[in-house]
């Protein structure tokens, strides 16, 4: 995979929290990805003003947002639970790219992080049904849920449970598969 196509994957936390997990996550995918596959983790979600659909003006910080996601060949999300649904800073994220398509038909994986046994699927069950509705390009298979993750994480953020880390690098290297096939 050396001479590969480089891929450019935008990685998004549905978290603000400084020392989030689920931030920390996508910090391991950077360290799981090969060679040619860049991993850029955006910041700035809080940033964004509330969605509004009668907004016209031209915005920073919304368009910056949609400007990353448009050149990204994919984009992997990972958010916690939240009164059992996702944080709303992220779904007013997606919200944004209602009407302007940015995730229509782009490679898409989602990750759902949880010290919780529910490893926070009602959170992910709510995002895929998001995605969906962006028309963002996912199949079967293309979701983990992480319960536990207390023990699955060191305090430095490191994910230290080999099952966890397996399970990661497998739904990345479907992602760019799935990339690759475009």
């Amino acid at each position: 995979m050396e001479n590969a196509k480089p891929i450019l994957i935008i990685a998004i936390s549905g978290s603000l929290k400084s020392n989030s997990s689920n931030t920390n996550i996508l910090r391991s995918l950077v360290g799981l990805a090969p060679n040619n596959v860049e991993i850029r983790i955006l910041e700035g979600l809080d940033g964004l003003p509330h969605f509004n659909p009668d907004e016209k003006r031209e915005i920073d910080s919304v368009n910056n947002f949609r400007e990353q996601l448009k050149h990204a060949n994919g984009v992997v999300f990972s958010t916690p639970e939240y009164a059992f649904g996702v944080p709303g800073v992220l779904k007013n994220a997606l919200d944004w790219t209602v009407s302007t398509g940015e995730l229509n038909e782009k490679p898409v994986i989602a990750i759902s992080a949880s010290p919780l046994p529910s490893g926070g699927d009602k959170a992910l069950a709510s995002l895929l049904l998001t995605l969906t509705a962006l028309g963002a390009s996912m199949s079967q298979g293309d979701s983990l849920s992480i319960a536990g993750l207390r023990i699955k994480m060191s305090e430095s953020g490191e994910i230290t449970d080999k099952a966890t880390k397996a399970a990661l690098e497998n739904l990345l290297n479907r992602l760019i598969s799935h990339i690759s096939s475009n």
